[in-house]
């Protein structure tokens, strides 16, 4: 028997002392991470969800004493009045939360299933946002107490970016310095190139195209933007994305110039990745390419930027400048294909543990 087999239904170690405190089973987590929600669109919950997703350094780096009062005695008495008023028009107010999380508790509950069926109950899976909740301390500790001796960290963006992958990874290593027994680690890489991701994207592609009655003339993938200097300090973001869009464009078999690659989301007065998709979905309207597509690659479940921004801002702009068929094709959200293939990047990125 060895030292560490847990007697059945005891929770104490075979070989333990009486009075030893109960060790549960060891398992093994598999937690998944996104960018976060606020708890409601109101007025203080919206000021603190972006609080503290503004604060962030890896999102906006500018020198503390110059942003923070910029930010909490301008920007955060207005912007949560706007960015409530977004939110609220796109509520799952039937359970009173984001689309989001609403997407992100479907993904969890498939993935659930499908690593149960792969490696039975040795395998816990949960998730955590990065801003807001579940917040990433309150999931690691959960796991720790379930047992979890070993953790693996996906953050849920198929392209790496300092502003998305590394901060959730920078707090997930700061919730495990708060842990007394700290489990092992692994953080899932990016998975931009992946086969079954690009299959999963071309076949959400080729699904909504055959509902249409007329082909679109441009499909446009629209990727969040960040700051152009992040591209020169080293940042892979933008070729990343550039691949995907190549890797799609392939897969389908279409010829060069069928997809164009566009960033959203412009905050600040930087220039940031370009071409800017609102722009550019108008200067395709105004250059004679009335019916285009819009999908989002970059987004692993449908939010704020594609719910509302590109279904409302972006497919204003093109409409107004002459464009006749807006289309969006949603994310890969909770779709079979996008599924397996989160499963196979986490089964890849547990070989050895099971």
């Amino acid at each position: 028997m060895s030292d560490k087999t847990v007697l059945p239904g005891s929770g104490r170690l075979a070989h333990a002392p009486a009075d030893h405190p109960p060790v549960k089973r060891a398992r093994i987590g598999v937690l998944v991470a996104n960018l976060g929600t606020p708890d409601g669109y109101d007025y203080w919950p919206m000021r603190r969800y972006l609080s503290e997703f503004l604060s962030d350094k890896r999102v906006i780096d500018y020198p503390s004493w110059k942003w923070q009062p910029l930010l909490q005695l301008i920007i955060l008495s207005k912007r949560p009045f706007s960015s409530g008023a977004n939110y609220k028009s796109i509520w799952n107010h039937e359970q009173n939360e984001s689309p989001l999380m609403t997407i992100t508790k479907a993904q969890v509950a498939k993935l659930g299933d499908s690593l149960a069926a792969r490696y039975g109950d040795d395998v816990m899976v949960d998730f955590c946002m990065r801003y807001g909740n579940p917040s990433t301390d309150s999931v690691v500790r959960r796991m720790v107490e379930a047992g979890c001796e070993k953790i693996l960290f996906l953050p849920l963006y198929p392209q790496y970016a300092g502003a998305t992958s590394a901060t959730a990874n920078d707090q997930f290593f700061r919730a495990l310095m708060k842990e007394k027994r700290q489990p092992a680690v692994r953080t899932a890489a990016e998975y931009f190139d992946h086969p079954l991701y690009i299959e999963a994207l071309a076949q959400s592609v080729e699904r909504v195209y055959a509902t249409l009655d007329h082909r679109p003339d441009v499909l446009v993938a629209s990727y969040h933007g960040m700051p152009q200097r992040y591209l020169r300090e080293g940042d892979p973001y933008h070729c990343q994305c550039q691949k995907t869009s190549r890797l799609l464009r392939e897969r389908l078999g279409w010829d060069k110039g069928a997809i164009d690659t566009t960033f959203q989301s412009v905050f600040g007065p930087e220039e940031w990745l370009r071409p800017y998709t609102v722009e550019h979905v108008a200067e395709l309207a105004r250059a004679g390419k009335k019916r285009i597509a819009v999908m989002s690659p970059a987004f692993s479940a449908d939010c704020i930027e594609t719910l509302e921004e590109i279904q409302g801002e972006i497919a204003e702009a093109f409409h107004h400048a002459g464009g006749e068929s807006f289309t969006y094709i949603p994310c890969l959200n909770d779709d079979d294909a996008h599924i397996a293939a989160l499963g196979e990047v986490i089964a890849l990125n547990l070989a050895g543990w099971v």
